[in-house]
């Protein structure tokens, strides 16, 4: 697969690509280590630029009724669908995840803004009664403003409309910040709302180091709010930044999702969720499959099965479409999974598959590791409490649900957990009991643009998608009308 050409390096403010006045960086490609490109990061008076943009692009964008919003958001998605394999081969070369499942993702990057248009018609205020006549009291839902959009590497391009959609509904403008080292996907969303005519200063990209760029987002009095996903260290310096100004934040901050399968479930089915659960994008996913949880009557036969699979994965270059898993996106992520699981073994867990980096690499200098299957752990253990993000699984085995249960629920993580079992009772007490902000019954994800993408603890608060996820977009403003021509409140007397 060629590069594609004409890779944009630049940052997009106002309207204008301008160069970044900071060193600038190189891109490296995860699949071989070698630079792809060489992007031009923000100073901090370049960050300011781009919020002094979006802070006067602000009141026309909101002026414009939504419908008119709508219509542009449209012409961005026909333009992503248009563009469509152009936006995944540069999600591959930068991110590092196979063609198919960057395909998908791009996917997505049009319906976010297709779905958020639908919502013209849909953003709704109310009207209560008062508690005096001729007078009625209402609660309107206007925009919050200028959103600082902070986002991470795993899914360069969908997390782009995921923040950028429901701003531009809403009535706010953006400035967005991408991760270091998955920076051209944003960039190429930049063309596309430049081509598709979003006004300049309505959606600003800003690349560079987030000591840099995301700080001075973080901390600025000119940004209304802060949509950021990522780590939970990075989330925690961003929520101690935005208090100087009581910013509110919305914050994904990953998880330890637990994955409980039941004697009772369809095995087959199980095993087959948890292999795509575990490592689609390598297992670089908040969602992903990160510790599972077999019922003791089943535990050797699910093992078994999921050690055969694993091993059978196809592991290659990501612009294969044959190929099942990837590289890791960078050294660094490479070298943590290394570390966990020789932690791991260290402790007493036993490697029932992999452990390592191929033996013979699908190309040389990219970032790779075999599917590794982990058995014999003690729920103690750190890779059963840290978030692994990578091809990595301890499977652990249990008695009854009670004590899968406890497992489950010993975590500073609350994002999302998995269930498989045939029993309804079972299953109401997992949706009850189950301490985590989504819960999926005998299936995986991906979510759903409908629903509400949001977790506990330290996975952060508030949350994206469905007309929940727009309500931060959003702030509420009350009237009290009075229109009966006389003082409905008792008035002090008026002695000229």
């Amino acid at each position: 697969m060629n590069t594609p050409d004409k890779l944009e390096s630049r940052l997009y403010i106002d309207g204008k690509w301008m160069r970044g006045e900071a060193a600038s960086r190189p891109v490296l490609s995860p699949t071989t280590g070698a630079p792809i490109a060489e992007v031009s990061e923000a100073t901090v008076a370049q960050t300011l630029l781009a919020i002094e943009a979006a802070r006067k692009a602000q009141p026309a964008w909101a002026a414009k009724s939504p419908l008119e919003r709508a219509q542009v958001m449209k012409r961005v998605a026909a333009l992503v669908r248009r563009d469509a394999e152009r936006l995944a081969q540069i999600v591959v070369l930068e991110q590092g995840k196979p063609i198919n499942e960057a395909r998908g993702e791009v996917g997505g990057t049009s319906e976010f803004f297709e779905y958020y248009a639908e919502f013209a018609r849909r953003i709704q205020g109310e009207i209560l009664p008062s508690d005096f006549p001729g007078e009625q009291i209402w609660i309107q839902r206007v925009p919050i403003g200028v959103v600082g959009a902070i986002i991470p590497w795993n899914y360069p391009s969908a997390l782009v409309s995921r923040k950028v959609a429901p701003a531009l509904i809403a009535g706010d403008t953006v400035v967005l910040k991408p991760h270091e080292l998955t920076p051209l996907s944003a960039l190429e969303m930049a063309r596309i709302f430049d081509e598709a005519g979003v006004p300049a200063g309505v959606v600003n990209i800003v690349t560079g180091a987030g000591a840099t760029v995301g700080e001075t987002i973080s901390s600025s009095p000119d940004i209304n709010l802060i949509t950021m996903t990522g780590s939970v260290p990075t989330g925690k310096r961003i929520m101690a930044a935005a208090a100087a100004n009581v910013t509110p934040v919305s914050l994904e901050l990953g998880g330890k999702a637990p994955f409980i399968v039941m004697a009772d479930a369809d095995i087959d089915l199980a095993v087959r969720s948890a292999i795509t659960s575990r490592y689609m994008n390598c297992g670089q996913v908040c969602i992903c499959n990160e510790r599972t949880l077999v019922q003791r009557e089943v535990y050797d036969e699910f093992v078994r099965r999921f050690v055969a699979a694993s091993a059978a994965l196809r592991i290659g270059s990501p612009f294969d479409e044959t190929t099942d898993l990837g590289p890791k996106v960078s050294l660094e992520e490479l070298e943590k999974v290394e570390r966990y699981v020789q932690q791991a073994v260290a402790d007493g867990a036993k490697l029932a598959l992999g452990g390592h980096r191929p033996a013979q690499l699908p190309t040389p200098g990219g970032y790779w590791f075999s599917p590794t299957v982990l058995t014999e752990v003690d729920p103690g253990m750190e890779v059963m409490r840290r978030e692994i993000f990578g091809p990595v699984l301890p499977i652990v085995p249990f008695e009854r649900f009670d004590d899968a249960l406890k497992i489950v629920n010993d975590s500073r993580y609350g994002l999302s957990a998995y269930l498989f079992t045939n029993d309804m009772p079972t299953i109401m007490r997992a949706v009850t009991d189950v301490g985590f902000g989504e819960v999926y019954i005998n299936r995986v994800g991906p979510e759903s643009l409908q629903g509400f993408h949001g977790g506990y603890g330290e996975s952060g608060l508030g949350g994206d998608d469905g007309a929940h996820g727009l309500e931060a977009y959003l702030r509420k403003k009350t009237v009290y009308m009075n229109y009966s021509g006389r003082a409905t409140v008792p008035l002090m007397p008026y002695r000229p």
